[in-house]
This record gives structure tokens, C-alpha cells and sequence, in this order.
């Protein structure tokens, strides 16, 4: 049986036909709308059981929920999944990324002078019901995709030009999602490759398409070969195939890559902050509450910690120090003074050690219980820091290891925080060349995955470390 009638035969009959019921991009807008379907459709539920009409202000709110559960929650993710604790487990985020949703147009209605025209049920019973719903459609469409069964939706078959380590990876980002149904027949290169098995040579293509019903082609040859791929784009000009040429951004490190327009003409994002847009909104809207409610909660505390310090030693109660924050600019950050010097770091830093002589006995212990940071709140609340991100380092360490290690100051293209994901893993303290490369390795990794869920799952695992570190001194 040649490769032909093999790519036929596993093909599902309907497919054969073309018959489509369940076309890919219809599986893309089933995971692009759900979630903001869904919250506007709650909301007119609340509005149902209270009785309360579909009046102006309601429609300006299902306006709002749409837009930004559409770019909070993002894509609903749809793919198959043989665990249903996994699917069940989904309800916490989705219930913290939705308050940030309700928190976030709720502030936009009190600061357009708005709340007095809501009625408090509706709201409420929006709130309080949509996460529910959210999750339970999730989970229903989720069922629904597993029981039509993967053999009975029709399938794409593809190829991939280059046999290259980003051409392994798209194969596999391919075969990881099965809602994309999308089948890669394999891969044609004019260059042999170890451990490789090469349907052909990019010349025998065109015949290759039009005896297996190819429907996409994926060229991930390097920009070098420009020549080729030239070559070879020529050769297809006679098929109804589609083409995508897949970028190879190898030469640097994505953070939060993503392709966008300038008036029309395409451009990647090889480095850029994560929160541009309604999710710097969303970040910005999260940090002022929660340290706004932090600041109320722990106000006994921060009493009793100036008091302390006032108390035992001499010298000023809050340490400022100058350091770098969002974009490298210059930021002056609080602290309870726990030493008795106040070094800038500036020009010298010394880094604190366990049994520092400079701490002082109350500093002590405002640092192993992080009291000493509380004033960064402040910070927060001005907008020089957020809750979570990378650490600040003083000056010194900055003009230091900026020199040392590839890449240092990307952790700088997001304000710094107050904890952050190198701290949560083990890697607060230590100015040594190896922590300080695997804390920046850490930084940059949050910046490429950042979500509010994560943030959030930052703060309530800091919470925890603060009575269990024993790196704390």
C-alpha cells in the first residue's frame, strides 16, 4: 500500500466527501466566543430573575462583559482531556479571573458616575452565578467535542517544509492540539536529517499534494533560504493549497511574542511586556485593590512595626533605596528600616548574610516575617511597583550582573513587585552568580506565561512561605 492510500484511508469518509460539520475555524470560534457568550448570557439571566428590564445601562454592562472576558479569560481551552479532575479543577481560576472581570467594569461604572443606575440584585446574581456558568460550559462543550469523538470530525492533513528543530516543534504543538484536527503527513527537505524519515525533496511536492489531498503546507525553513523558499512558492502556484510560513525567532528568546499589524503591515513581537492593553488594566486594577485591602488589614501591623523601630534603634523608620524599575527608569523603594546602615547601593551594595551584624535584633525579625516590605504597598499604590514581578535589586547589583548575564534586563520590561515567581520557588536571597542567573531564568519565564491566575497563585503561595522560609534573615 503506497503513502497515497494510506493518507486516503485513514482520512473519515465524510471528510473524503467534504463534508465539514465541524470545520477548524468553527472549533476556534467556539473557543474564542464561549466565555463572553456566556458572561453576557448570565447576564441577562440575573436580569430574568429579577425581574428587571433590559434597560440602557444593562446593555452598556453586557458591552463591557463581553469585551473583557474576551480578553481576560482569553480562549476557552477546548482541547480533549481523558481526566475529569482536570476539568473540575478549573473553577478557581476561572472564578479569581472573573472577580478581576467584575472588579475591574465595576470601577469603570463608579468613576463614570454610573453605579446609582444598576439595581444592587442584578449585579450581585451576575456575579455570583457566571463563574458557575462558565465553568459548566467549558466542561459541557468539553463533553460534547469528547463525545462527538475525534475519528468522526473531519481532518486537515498538512506538511511541513524543514526538518528542523522549529518544524519538530510545530509538528508537535500540532499533534498536542486535537481540537485544531489538523494531521501532519510528515516532513520534505532538500537536506537529510538524523533520525528522520522525509516524505521527499521539496521538487517532488506539488505531485506529493495532489495525490494525498494535502490541504496545508507549513514552511519552516530559516529566512536564509530565501532563495528557495522563493523556489518552492513558485512551485504551489498551481495548487489550492494553503501556505503558512512559520518564522524562525530562534535568535532570541520570545517573551510574549505575538504577531500584530502597523498599518497594515505584519510584524513580530520577539520581546514585549504582557500587559499591554485591557490586561495592563486588568493587572493595574488588581494590584490597587488588593493592596488597598492588604493596607487596611495589616494597618495594627505597620503601626506596630514604626513603633519598633522607633523603639529600638536610632535612625529613620522607613530605609528608601534607589532602584531600577519598569524600563530601567530610577525608582525609590520603602522599607522598615531593619539595619543600622541606610546604604543606597548606588555605587556598593553589600548584600545581607545570615548573622548580618548590620540587622538589628527587631529587623530580624521584621525579615524573616517579610514585615519589613509591607511599606511597598505604597509603592503599589503609586504605581512604581506592582504586587507580583521581578524583585528590584539595588542599583549596584543591577550595573553588576547586567554585565554578567544574557538578558538581565528583560526582567525590567514589567514594573518589579513586591514578591514574584523566582521568590515563590526558593530563590529569594543569594547574590551569587548561579542564583542570580537561575532568578532571572525564573523572572523571564514569568513574563512569557504571565496570567492574572498566576499572579494570584503567586501571592496566596508567598502568603504561605512567609511562616515556612528559612532562607528569610
Amino acid at each position: 500500500m503506497n503513502s497515497a492510500t494510506i493518507a486516503r484511508t485513514r482520512e473519515p469518509e465524510h471528510a473524503r466527501r467534504g463534508v465539514t460539520p465541524w470545520d477548524p475555524s468553527s472549533v476556534f470560534l467556539v473557543k474564542s466566543l464561549l466565555y463572553p457568550l456566556v458572561a453576557t448570557g448570565c447576564l441577562g439571566l440575573a436580569l430574568s430573575l429579577c425581574g428587571e428590564p433590559f434597560r440602557q445601562q444593562y446593555f452598556l454592562l453586557a458591552v463591557l462583559s463581553f469585551v473583557t472576558t474576551s480578553d481576560v479569560l482569553d480562549t476557552a481551552p477546548l482541547q480533549y482531556t481523558a481526566s475529569r479532575s482536570a476539568l473540575h479543577r478549573g473553577l478557581v481560576p476561572i472564578t479569581m479571573q472573573w472577580l478581576i472581570v467584575v472588579g475591574f467594569i465595576w470601577t469603570l461604572i463608579v468613576l463614570s458616575d454610573l453605579s446609582d443606575r444598576f439595581d444592587s440584585r442584578v449585579v450581585l446574581t451576575w456575579a455570583a452565578i457566571t463563574p458557575v456558568a462558565l465553568w459548566a460550559s467549558r466542561l459541557g462543550v468539553q463533553l460534547v467535542f469528547q463525545s462527538i469523538g475525534v475519528h468522526r470530525l473531519p481532518v486537515r492533513t498538512a506538511v511541513i517544509i524543514g526538518r528542523n528543530e522549529l518544524g519538530a516543534l510545530l509538528e508537535q504543538r500540532l499533534r498536542d492540539d486535537p481540537s485544531l484536527r489538523i494531521r501532519v503527513l510528515g516532513f520534505f527537505d532538500d537536506r537529510e536529517a538524523d533520525g528522520a524519515t522525509l516524505l521527499g525533496e521539496p521538487g517532488e511536492l506539488p505531485r506529493f499534494i495532489l495525490e494525498n489531498g494535502v490541504r496545508l503546507v507549513y514552511i519552516t525553513w530559516p529566512m536564509t533560504r530565501e532563495s528557495r523558499i522563493l523556489d518552492l512558492l513558485e512551485s504551489l502556484r498551481d495548487s489550492t493549497v494553503s501556505i503558512y510560513f512559520v518564522p524562525d525567532v530562534s535568535v532570541a528568546s520570545l517573551i510574549q511574542g505575538r504577531v500584530d499589524l502597523v498599518n497594515g503591515i505584519p510584524v513580530v513581537g520577539v520581546c514585549e511586556s504582557p500587559f499591554y492593553g485591557i490586561r495592563g488594566l486588568a493587572k493595574r486594577l488588581c494590584d490597587i485593590v488588593i493592596a488597598s485591602a492588604a493596607l487596611v488589614a495589616t494597618s495594627p501591623i505597620l503601626l506596630a512595626a514604626a513603633l519598633g523601630v522607633r523603639l529600638t534603634t536610632p535612625g529613620p523608620v522607613i530605609f528608601k533605596q534607589r532602584r531600577y524599575g519598569l524600563d530601567g527608569e530610577e525608582i525609590v523603594v520603602y522599607k522598615f528600616r531593619s539595619m543600622t546602615v541606610t546604604e543606597d547601593g548606588d555605587h556598593t551594595y553589600t548584600q545581607v548574610i545570615r548573622n548580618d551584624n548590620r540587622v538589628t535584633r527587631f529587623g530580624s525579625f521584621m525579615r524573616r516575617t517579610s514585615i519589613d516590605e509591607l511599606p511597598q504597598l505604597f509603592n503599589v499604590l503609586e504605581g512604581s511597583m506592582s504586587l507580583v514581578g521581578p524583585r528590584p535589586h539595588a542599583i549596584a547589583v543591577n550595573e553588576q550582573y547586567r554585565r554578567l548575564i544574557s538578558g538581565y534586563m528583560v526582567r525590567h520590561k514589567v514594573k518589579p513587585g513586591i514578591t514574584g515567581w523566582a521568590q515563590v520557588n526558593g530563590l529569594r536571597g543569594g547574590d551569587d552568580l548561579d542564583s542570580m542567573r537561575r532568578r532571572v531564568e525564573l523572572d523571564i519565564e514569568y513574563l512569557r506565561n504571565w496570567s492574572l491566575g498566576l499572579d494570584i497563585a503567586i501571592l496566596l503561595k508567598t502568603a504561605a512561605l512567609i511562616f515556612l522560609d528559612r532562607r528569610a534573615y
